[in-house]
């Protein structure tokens, strides 16, 4: 029998509540006598990787997390080395902790790098060059060394490496797959270059068993990503279909399957599962651009309507823009214009928000000028 168009709307409402519980986005109501929320290393640890490549709308990804943090407190995370910026998967930068970033960099980032091999013979970049390059980062940063970007292309320069035509982008890039540098220290609203195991040594075995980094890859993935299809799992780490099955085979009396509309979705058995922390519910949520709660899946057809999605990256440019979200839904984007003494932010809905969700976006909105330590008000738009 047909499910009818009604049942199909619940269940899709179902899993995009769960994935904002499982993200940490909106986890349930605790008793009044609970504890406090995660930190951003808890956070960090929970999501496993949260895409950054812009670090101030990245910043704010930890932050919403963890309920009542400041900016501040990434920093000092970010700080103390306890999290780092690098790019563990696709090719992307995103927030991890050191021995993570180690070993999932263990299992994607030779694909990754022989993936840009093309790109790389057009800019006359070869193992020698990045050798150079490499020898030149271990010299300049050993002993607690740390360079911007600009501070570092001035090294390479300087040792006749040119920098120009994103070749300089592309050596740091490949000297973060090769596991050597990684970015660390805030430097203002941005951070800087650090050797990786200088800066954060490692605490495991940094190259564990294939099959257990495998097994890790997909739990991990699925604690704070789930529900989710082995398709989003493929698409979001990169991995080889073979893999994942590989990896989904090892934990799989860890899971629970649940079908949905004939596809099979993944979460945590609730019995092994880390519980979700406490905070006040919400219905509507400011989450910035780039944010997991869309680009941590494949399928992102049950939180964004087809004929929105443009409105998300304008030009189809590669931009994605902050997002309103009303009970799972994406429902518009925002802006901000944050300046020394405030924040100010501008709501464009897709269609018309209602009271409550005005209301609502409202009230996370101060909780953003909380979080940047700002005051900050909802205006309309220019």
């Amino acid at each position: 029998m047909a499910k009818s168009a009604t049942a199909a709307r619940a269940e899709a409402r179902e899993l995009m509540q769960r994935r904002l519980e499982t993200q940490w986005i909106a986890p349930p109501v605790r008793s009044a006598g609970a504890s406090g929320g995660p930190g951003i290393v808890e956070v960090a640890q929970h999501l496993l990787a949260l895409q950054a490549q812009d670090f101030g709308q990245a910043v704010w990804a930890l932050g919403l997390r963890s309920p009542g943090s400041t900016r501040a407190d990434v920093a000092a995370a970010l700080d103390s080395a306890q999290v780092v910026r690098s790019w563990p998967m696709r090719g992307t930068l995103h927030f991890s902790t050191p021995d993570d970033l180690r070993w999932m960099l263990s299992l994607t980032a030779t694909k990754t790098v022989t993936g840009v091999a093309a790109r790389h013979r057009q800019l006359d970049l070869d193992d020698s060059v990045f050798a150079r390059a490499g020898r030149i980062a271990e010299a300049e940063l050993r002993g607690g060394g740390s360079f911007t970007r600009e501070e570092f292309f001035a090294l390479l320069e300087a040792d006749g490496i040119s920098t120009t035509a994103q070749r300089g982008v592309h050596i740091i890039w490949w000297l973060a797959h090769d596991g050597l540098l990684c970015w660390g220290p805030t430097r203002g609203t941005q951070q800087a270059l650090v050797l990786l195991d200088e800066w954060a040594p490692p605490t495991r075995d940094p190259h564990p068993d294939r099959d257990q980094s495998l097994a890790e890859f997909v739990l991990r993935y699925v604690t704070g990503h789930g529900p989710a299809t082995l398709k989003d799992f493929c698409w979001w780490s990169k991995t080889t279909v073979t893999d994942a099955q590989r990896g989904l085979a090892l934990v799989r009396d860890r899971l629970v399957e649940t079908e949905i509309d004939g596809v099979s979705y993944w979460m945590r058995d609730p019995a092994g599962a880390p519980p979700s922390p406490p905070r006040k519910s919400s219905a509507v949520h400011a989450l910035p651009g780039f944010d997991e709660y869309l680009l941590g899946y494949q399928d992102r057809s049950h939180a964004l309507p087809a004929e929105f999605a443009g409105r998300i990256v304008p030009g189809n440019n590669g931009m994605f823009l902050p997002m309103i979200v009303s009970r799972g839904t994406i429902v518009g984007t925002w802006r901000r214009n944050v300046g020394a003494k405030k924040a100010q932010v501008t709501a464009e809905p897709f269609t018309a928000l209602s009271g409550a969700e005005t209301s609502g976006f409202a009230r996370e909105v101060a909780r953003y000028g909380r979080f940047l330590g700002l005051p900050a008000s909802l205006v309309e738009p220019a």
